[in-house]
């Protein structure tokens, strides 16, 4: 194919990519217009799809879709472009919130990219044990290198200051549970029979640790039917803090790039992941989230780390069905 040519394989491509990142319950909050004379797609925030209990200021969503951009910019430098990312380009449109240029052929060609891509199809949301050794400290320091490249900082904490993330989180993970209304949000995201292929499938619920250390997100305390039931889970677990500088719409968005950019490269060492994002959903918790003694910064997501089974594919949306309506002509089936 012409690097330049950006015809309806390429799209469905570069859509399917962009749609295979994680996001908040799997609400896929995002839908893509492209100018074809310009070579250019839109990424744009897909309302409709927000959790306003859960996430009312949007910083959820926004991480969703930097999630997204960076899966389209490992497909489309795959395909021989050098795509220039922009975040947040017109202020006049708070919903579109990066635009991807395709008009420049790549000068060289990056072995990286290659197993990136390959990781976007084979990273899953692991939400059981890990049972694996312990993530070896070379490996560690590629996945802080590589937040660093995204404009963000990946640290390791251990000891008491592991165990107080946890215990914040914990301690998120009961509110969420007991407040009425943020339950009744999250029910509404676990999928029925014939449920569209966003949210959360009843077979991608894990377990609770039987130990009570691990605060995985206990989504059968709001879908009532057969709770999982409890395993034991890593005693040592390997968390990670994901923060930046600031903590604007546009640092949401370079969270989520960095975010998946380190999940796609621990997904090509075999390391799985699962987001304990619990806290971040409490403005007070997440406050006191940051390590002081690493200097400023704003914690954007916890990542638990390890050495597990791969999990279970997540539904996602197909290409024509997150491009938009005017664009839909240009050949996706």
């Amino acid at each position: 194919m012409d690097v330049l040519a950006l015809d309806a394989a390429a799209l469905e491509n570069l859509l399917s990519a962009a749609v295979a990142a994680p996001s908040v319950h799997n609400s896929q909050p995002w839908h893509f217009r492209l100018d074809p004379e310009t070579s250019t797609l839109q990424v744009r925030a897909l309302r409709e799809r927000a959790l306003p209990v859960t996430d009312p200021d949007g910083r959820a969503l926004h991480i969703s879709v930097g999630a997204a951009v960076l899966n389209l910019r490992v497909a489309a430098r795959r395909l021989g472009w050098a795509p220039r990312v922009r975040l947040l380009p017109d202020s006049s449109e708070p919903d579109l919130l990066a635009e991807v240029e395709l008009d420049e052929p790549s000068h060289a060609r990056l072995t990286s990219t290659e197993d990136l891509y390959g990781a976007i199809w084979r990273r899953h949301t692991v939400r059981t044990p890990f049972t694996g050794p312990p993530v070896p400290a070379a490996v560690l320091d590629e996945l802080a290198e590589t937040a660093r490249a995204e404009e963000a900082l990946l640290r390791f904490p251990a000891g008491e200051e592991r165990t107080r993330l946890l215990e914040l989180t914990a301690e998120a993970e009961r509110r969420n549970t007991t407040d009425p209304t943020r339950s009744t949000e999250s029910r509404s995201w676990i999928q029925g029979p014939d449920a569209p292929a966003y949210g959360i499938p009843p077979a991608a619920l894990g377990p609770q640790d039987s130990a009570g250390r691990m605060p995985m997100r206990d989504f059968s305390a709001t879908h009532p039917p057969q709770p999982l039931p409890p395993a034991r889970f890593e005693t040592e677990p390997c968390i990670a803090v994901l923060t930046t500088r600031g903590d604007t719409p546009a640092d949401w968005l370079r969270a989520g790039i960095a975010l998946e950019h380190v999940l796609l490269v621990a997904t090509v060492h075999r390391i799985r992941a699962s987001l304990l994002h619990q806290a971040m959903e409490w403005p007070e918790l997440r406050r006191i989230v940051r390590d002081p003694r690493q200097g400023p910064g704003h914690a954007q997501v916890l990542v638990r780390l390890g050495y597990g089974p791969e999990g279970a594919p997540t539904p996602r949306l197909a290409a024509p069905d997150v491009l938009d309506p005017e664009d839909r002509g240009f050949g996706l089936p």
